[in-house]
């Protein structure tokens, strides 16, 4: 059900996307158990927030960033155009969220190169370091 080694994929499907249900009109996690043949799956992050402001030459603020919105039935080249917008509009990153993957409308290459065309013309344009983070999750290590 879930991507071995991703307790982000599993806590966002879980916690994201039930809490955002408009029917929903109140709701509170009190608890969570994950399994531990579960947990030993994942490995920590790659980075953390230190190495995130180096990359991006961003300290003494938080940083400002976004969820691309929506999520379904943008083309790869609008997707791009968002993050573009995005980006020159004031935000250090933008993401993608996290349960997009590669679709019969975007595919995931097309969204990867339009969304780094679109990280590119941003800092062309404003002169500063920004970011588009992926969702690189597939069913299969061929994907």
């Amino acid at each position: 059900l879930f991507e071995e080694g991703s307790i982000a994929n599993l806590t966002a499907s879980i916690i994201g996307n039930v809490f955002g249900f408009k029917a929903v009109k109140a709701l509170r996690l009190e608890d969570m158990r994950i399994p531990v043949a579960y947990l030993k799956t994942f490995q920590g992050p790659a980075t953390g927030t230190v190495v995130e402001r180096e990359r991006m030459d961003k300290f003494g603020r938080p940083f400002l960033g976004a969820t691309v919105k929506p999520k379904l039935g943008l083309s790869g080249k609008n997707y791009g155009r968002v993050v573009y917008e995005g980006l020159k509009g004031g935000l250090d990153f933008l993401k993608d969220d996290e349960n997009i993957n590669s679709q019969p409308f975007m595919r995931w290459k097309e969204r990867f190169l339009y969304s780094i065309e679109g990280v590119n013309r941003a800092i062309a344009s404003t002169g500063e370091v920004k970011g588009h983070y992926m969702n690189v999750t597939s069913a299969t290590m061929e994907d």
